[in-house]
């Protein structure tokens, strides 16, 4: 039997109060299926997705879900399966959650998923107690079938931040790694000039003590070298000019 989600108190943030405000270069486009009348525009809203889930930093081609996206064409999945795909892709694992504690995945999935960033540290702790109970693709799937997803995105629209009044999108903000990965890199990465590289190199060297070992050279038995036979015949030139006889 799987723990059911521990209650937190949601906090006040933009994305619950209604908005009045007139819609700008910073509002974000909305991305429907249902407003996909031909395959180019099909396409920007597959890449839209990629640019939501994977963020800007990482949407490179070779991260391309095609069996996917060959659905998504042909309506056989909806915007939110397509969404459930690419959370749940070995890219997106790989990228994502083996380079993540718990907490940070919930941040970033959270903002990707769900278009918000988390109410406290309550939501944190209970979101990953999900993880640790119903693994990452129970997860993925607690998002995406909640009734707040379906509530804002439905079945044909791609996720994205909702009412975003300043600073940076919320997909060039969550870069792969959070704090914790990002200063053990940094760390262990080797700087030119560093003192500590130095020592660490001459800690490592292994000192050996060379023995040395007395040969005699008594027994030693030098070989004649000395040639018996002597030369036969006429010395014989190639040189026009030679003192001597050319045959």
């Amino acid at each position: 039997m799987s723990i059911p989600l521990l209650q937190y108190n949601p906090s006040s943030q933009n994305q619950r109060v209604a908005g009045y405000e007139v819609g700008n270069e910073d509002t974000p486009r909305t991305y429907r299926a249902e407003d996909c009348g031909y395959d180019g525009e099909i396409q920007e809203l597959i890449w839209a997705a990629y640019r939501q889930i994977f963020s800007e930093h990482e949407t490179l081609k070779f991260h391309r879900q095609i069996n996917l996206e060959s659905q998504l064409k042909n309506r056989a999945i909806t915007v939110r399966d397509f969404i459930r795909g690419l959370a749940k892709s070995e890219a997106f694992r790989r990228l994502v959650v083996e380079t993540n504690s718990n907490y940070r995945i919930v941040e970033v999935c959270l903002k990707r998923i769900l278009g918000r960033t988390s109410y406290n540290k309550d939501e944190e702790i209970a979101w990953s107690i999900k993880i640790a109970t119903l693994g990452w693709g129970g997860f993925v799937d607690a998002l995406v079938d909640s009734e707040e997803y379906l509530t804002n995105f439905g079945e044909n629209t791609v996720p994205y931040q909702r009412r975003r009044f300043k600073d940076r999108p919320f997909n060039l903000v969550t870069p792969r790694y959070g704090n914790y990965w990002r200063d053990k890199e940094e760390s262990e990465r080797y700087k030119s000039g560093d003192i500590s590289n130095f020592l660490d190199m001459a800690n490592g060297i292994e000192i050996r003590t060379v023995n040395y070992t007395p040969v005699s050279t008594a027994n030693i038995q030098i070989p004649d070298m000395t040639k018996n036979t002597k030369p036969q015949g006429i010395p014989v030139s190639v040189s026009p000019s030679a003192s001597f006889p050319v045959r």
